[in-house]
């Protein structure tokens, strides 16, 4: 199985940027997290952008993965450009965030893409991104078995 992990603007600054909501471990220590956490039969690939075309086309490249787990960061409450991409794949796609959105400033509290993901889940800091791959990949045994 293979899953796209893909990070939206200002992600490469984790580990640096406010470590009291993101935490103090950097993009490079999340996906070495994540791939000692993934199983042996799951392939992880990583990649981050701070423009929006190119987690769109990120997105349309995904044709080839079974999953998305996806943090567009402050994308996820504007871009409707992003939400019609990942309408545009067939791999399901969960959003992740680290921090609660919901308990943060208002314009936060809308996700654009929630409702063409298959779940969200958010707040549990770097442990979301497992979570979702979990997610992930019991949704495709679900549809496989």
């Amino acid at each position: 199985m293979r899953i796209l992990v893909l990070n939206g603007p200002n992600l490469n600054l984790l580990g640096r940027r406010e470590p009291d909501v993101y935490g103090d471990v950097s993009l490079k220590g999340l996906a070495a997290e994540l791939m000692l956490r993934a199983p042996e039969d799951v392939e992880l690939t990583f990649k981050q952008s701070n423009h929006e075309g190119d987690l769109i086309d990120a997105l349309h490249d995904a044709f080839d993965y079974e999953g998305v787990i996806l943090n567009a960061g402050a994308y996820t409450h504007t871009s409707i450009a992003i939400r019609d991409a990942i309408s545009a794949i067939a791999a399901p796609v969960v959003e992740v965030h680290i921090s609660n959105v919901h308990a943060r400033e208002t314009f936060r509290h809308e996700s654009k893409l929630a409702a063409v993901c298959i779940g969200v889940i958010t707040g549990f800091g770097l442990t979301s991104y497992t979570l979702a791959m979990h997610a992930l990949i019991e949704h495709w045994r679900n549809r496989h078995d």
